[in-house]
């Protein structure tokens, strides 16, 4: 298992990969820590599990851990990087070893001292060719993006983990921000907690400024014990083939995770 820890600027070149197969299994899930939110009152009385440790957090990431060992790409949001309230071990680690990902990447949003390190992960079984990591704009420092290109420097797949911000005024800025960094590459999949549903001005804008499009329209994925609210999404550009896209069913969170099953074109190039 490696840590891909190369940070670039973007555009970057991308080295050529042997082919291995086009069709490719996604999920993004924001996993609230190992936190298994069933209730709205629990908000409150768990609350104190995001600062120190709890006997089930573990239990939690061993069964989300289960689930995510069916796919390719995982982009996770609401992770610790390794602070007391995860006995100071990284989930982004700890589920790439439960899950048996070759490849994994964290990146830090927020640091509360010793008591939290907010970050987002993403895990691939795909060697990719280069991995970037920056920050977006906002008023509170911290939030940003991962991104993960594989294959070729002519048609490379570019993978976007994002967990943006609560406040719209802020998720619109972010989003004029990727959108520009979107429409550098032909192949993108762009995933995570966007915290915003698909008929928002932020979306909104984003599918005019790009090709980006959502498979579905509605995915319900929040509150996971009563999901009413479309706020975690895979959006993809038209030639990425979708087979198959859907929510499941698997409450360890206050967000219920999608999943997307989807071809590459021929002329992308992965390397397992």
């Amino acid at each position: 298992m490696s840590c891909v820890t190369e940070s670039i600027p973007m555009p970057a070149d991308v080295v050529r990969q042997p082919a291995s197969g086009s069709r490719l299994r996604l999920l993004s899930y924001n996993i609230q820590v190992g936190i298994a939110t069933q209730r709205p009152r629990h908000y409150l009385t768990n609350s104190w599990r995001h600062i120190i440790p709890h006997p089930g957090r573990f239990n939690n990431l061993d069964h989300i851990a289960h689930l995510l060992h069916d796919y390719d790409i995982v982009g996770l949001q609401e992770v610790d990087a390794g602070s007391l309230r995860s006995n100071f071990i990284n989930l982004t680690e700890y589920l790439a070893d439960k899950a048996g990902f070759p490849f994994w990447h964290h990146r830090v949003n927020r640091r509360l001292g010793k008591f939290a390190r907010h970050a987002t992960g993403l895990l691939s079984r795909i060697r990719p060719a280069k991995v970037a990591e920056q920050r977006l704009p906002g008023l509170i420092p911290g939030r940003g993006f991962t991104a993960a290109l594989y294959g070729q420097t002519e048609e490379p797949l570019v993978v976007f983990n994002i967990h943006l911000a609560l406040s719209r005024r802020v998720r619109l800025e972010q989003i004029s921000y990727l959108a520009d960094l979107v429409n550098q590459y032909p192949h993108v999949i762009l995933m995570g907690d966007m915290n915003c549903q698909p008929d928002s001005p932020e979306l909104a804008y984003l599918f005019r400024r790009t090709r980006l499009r959502e498979p579905a329209d509605r995915f319900h994925t929040f509150p996971s014990w009563q999901p009413n609210r479309n706020i975690d999404h895979i959006l993809v550009t038209p030639e990425l083939e979708v087979r198959e896209a859907r929510v499941l069913r698997h409450a360890y969170s206050d967000h219920l995770p999608i999943s997307m099953e989807l071809t590459v074109p021929d002329s992308v190039f992965l390397h397992r």
